[in-house]
């Protein structure tokens, strides 16, 4: 019975340690490219949020003007500022609000702003909401004809954006009532 039972060679320490020492090899090689898939992963999320927040800024932007009575108000300087009177669109459950939209001096961040009666340069008894939309302006401006608002805005190392909408017609100038005096003539025969 002895007989039957073959003997194997068993592995040396030499041949373990050269398998151990491949293995790393290839184990660090896994580790690197899934470190890299890993960074390219959260650096497309980014530029993905970015791309959403600022797809984001483009609806609000067009809805405040859509949803406007067309009295709207442009300043034309290095970056335009932008305001609707009156407009339906509100983050702040406001049924009619009045909205600007400027950029600040400091960081060139586009700001959105969004009261009931409010004059720009804001003061400390003002009651408006002001959201920091977008870092980094590079261009703000808006163009506005006889019935179309064109939009065109970018942000430092990002793709610009513009549109435009047609039929945004400005409200008719209100006429002031004029009182009628009736002159009565008494020369007037019957």
């Amino acid at each position: 019975m002895a007989n039957l039972i073959e003997k194997r060679p068993a592995f040396t320490l030499v041949e373990i340690l050269i398998s151990v020492a491949l293995l790393s090899i290839v184990m660090m090689g896994l580790y690197s490219a899934l470190d890299m898939q890993r960074s390219s992963n959260k650096k497309l999320f980014n530029f993905l949020q970015r791309a959403l927040d600022s797809d984001k800024t483009i609806m609000v932007l067009y809805r405040d003007i859509l949803y406007s009575d067309g009295n709207i108000t442009i300043k034309k300087g290095e970056f335009d500022q932008f305001c609707m009177n009156n407009t339906s669109n509100s983050l702040y459950a406001l049924s009619r609000s009045k909205v600007c939209w400027l950029v600040a001096k400091k960081d060139n961040q586009l700001l959105r702003s969004e009261g009931n009666s409010y004059k720009l340069p804001l003061r400390l008894e003002s009651k408006v909401a002001v959201d920091k939309v977008m870092k980094n302006m590079v261009l703000f401006d808006i163009t506005r004809t006889k019935d179309e608002i064109l939009v065109m805005l970018q942000a430092s190392n990002e793709e610009p954006y513009s549109f435009m909408l047609q039929g945004i017609v400005k409200p008719p100038k209100k006429k002031p009532k004029v009182k009628k005096k009736l002159k009565k003539d008494n020369n007037v025969t019957r």
